[in-house]
This record gives C-alpha cells, structure tokens and sequence, in this order.
C-alpha cells in the first residue's frame, strides 16, 4: 500500500471520528432540549393545576361556610320556636300563649276568651 493511501485512510478516519462525534453532541443536545421542553410543559401544567384547586377549594370553603352560617340561623330559630311550643304545651302555657296575643291584638278591639 502507498503512503499515500494509508494518509488518507487515517485522514478519512479522523474526520469520520469527529463528524461522528458532532451528530452525536448534536444529537444529545437535541434530546437535552426535548427533555427540557417537556419538563417545561409538565412545571406550567402542575402550576395551573395547582392554581385550579387553590381556586375551586376557596370556592368550596366559602360555599361550606354560607351553609354553616344559614344552618346555625335556622337552628337558632327552630330552638327558639321549640322553647316556646314547650312552653305552650306545659302547664298554664295557655295562660302565657294568651299574654303573649295580648300584643298582636290592638287595645280598640274586644276580646272574647273562652275558657
């Protein structure tokens, strides 16, 4: 084989080492940047999420809280009411059934009670 020949050979081999070398580093570095889109996409997807529940939870606290509120008001009411049928019911709860008329009823009017 001629000098000349096995330079060449060499040569050729070298530049197909390097050429090889850059496809790969390019090639990694492509991957590199396709990984660092997607990690990219799935921070700013776990973000919004993250926004959404904050959001829809504030949303349901407020909403539990308004049914609390009305809940205690009602109940409120309903003892109310039950203190004074019981009181209705017990004895001579008539009597203070009839007192407590007295204020509806204009002072003009006439009044038949029978007892």
């Amino acid at each position: 084989m001629p000098r000349h020949y096995r330079k060449s050979t060499s040569t050729d081999k070298r530049s197909l080492a390097s050429a090889i070398e850059i496809n790969y580093k390019e090639q990694e570095d492509f991957v590199s940047s396709v990984f660092l889109g997607l990690k990219v996409c799935f921070s700013l997807l776990a973000i919004v999420s993250l926004l959404k529940i904050g959001y829809s939870s504030k949303v349901r606290l407020t909403r539990l809280r308004e049914i609390k509120n009305s809940y205690l008001y009602e109940k409120s009411r309903f003892d109310g009411l039950s203190s004074r049928f019981d009181d209705l019911i017990s004895l001579e709860g008539e009597q203070r059934f009839m007192k407590d008329q007295d204020q509806m009823i204009s002072r003009d009017i006439i009044r038949v009670i029978w007892r």
